[in-house]
């Protein structure tokens, strides 16, 4: 018989992806099958500390579990952050991979939308001398310049946040803690590519707002 002192919370045992499995804490020394004293031969030490070093730590845990028991051997010494890492290298590669791939999909995106805007000004170059000329003011030719192109990026956004949401239940074994439909999951992506294409954009808005009307009209 055993007597039953406290309940706890539930908590993850030998990883991280496992469910919850039903498990009793006994003391070191506890009783065995047939009832008598024994001794554990085995056990897992949890110890929270206010350093950092683990180097130091270790050797001050082995020298103290020695000195309060003789014949216990500390064999294994791992911080909690080294545990959680070794348990999650598969999510972190794909994480690393994900950005990677990301970060060129992106560079590859403004590379497209500078080219086609500044092509776009150039080959609009007479129509805005003749605006200006009549009196457009310059952050309207902005807007007229950008206005297309942020109607695709928008469009982008949204077609891709509603493919991202449609695959949702086939990534989400890639995901652990965050769900596919979490709005700040959502927000990041599309703010990082609206703000990648107005960088992108700047230099074709320059030169369309630095074009001199009189110059156009008489090159024309």
């Amino acid at each position: 018989a055993y007597e039953i002192v406290g309940i706890a919370g539930d908590a993850g045992y030998r990883g991280i992806r496992e469910p919850i499995l039903p498990v009793v804490y006994v003391p070191f020394r506890s009783l065995d099958r047939d009832g008598a004293l024994g001794v554990i031969d085995s056990g897992t030490i949890i110890i929270r500390t206010k350093t950092e070093n683990s180097g130091t730590l270790e050797s001050v845990l082995r020298r103290e579990v020695h000195k309060a028991q003789a014949e216990f051997r500390v064999s294994n010494i791992r911080t909690q952050q080294e545990i959680l890492d070794a348990q999650t290298i598969r999510e972190r590669l794909l994480a690393m991979l994900g950005l990677f791939f990301s970060g060129v999909a992106l560079l590859l995106a403004a590379i497209g939308l500078y080219g086609v805007l500044n092509y776009s000004v150039l080959q609009r170059r007479r129509e805005i001398g003749i605006r200006l000329a009549v009196g457009a003011r310059r952050g309207a030719i902005a807007r007229m310049v950008t206005q297309e192109v942020f109607g695709v990026v928008a469009a982008g956004i949204v077609v891709g946040a509603a493919m991202g949401l449609g695959a949702a239940r086939s990534i989400e074994a890639l995901f652990y803690h965050v769900k596919s439909s979490d709005a700040a999951m959502l927000a990041i992506p599309s703010g990082t590519v609206f703000v990648v294409a107005l960088f992108a954009m700047l230099p074709g808005v320059w030169r369309a707002m630095g074009i001199n009307p009189a110059e156009t009209l008489r090159s024309e």
